[in-house]
């Protein structure tokens, strides 16, 4: 009687090339491998609202340095309270 072996079990330590990978993105973009983020928003210590609010920041001190845009504006423009704001480019000038 001859029988066929038995398919071996996927390895626990195989490469990733040899893993089934479903790129399935996440709520913020439909592809994990063309996504533009510069992190993964699972990786990133406070998710995907911190890299939002880094480039955000980033912006807001941009406006206040560069263009000389005043606080009130900037809290209108996103939407904002003044305090946070204030505390945006205090962040800014401290190095956070």
């Amino acid at each position: 009687m001859v029988t066929e072996p038995l398919p071996l079990p996927a390895r626990i330590d195989a490469l990733p090339e040899y893993t089934d990978y479903a790129d399935n993105g996440c709520d913020l973009y439909p592809s994990c491998l063309n996504c533009p983020l510069p992190r993964c928003r699972y990786e990133e210590p406070g998710g995907a609202g911190a890299i939002l609010r880094n480039g955000r920041d980033a912006h807001i001190r941009r406006l206040s340095r560069r263009d000389g845009v005043d606080i009130d504006h900037l809290a209108t423009m996103f939407g904002l309270s003044r305090r946070t704001i204030f505390r945006v480019l205090r962040a800014g000038r401290e190095g956070g």
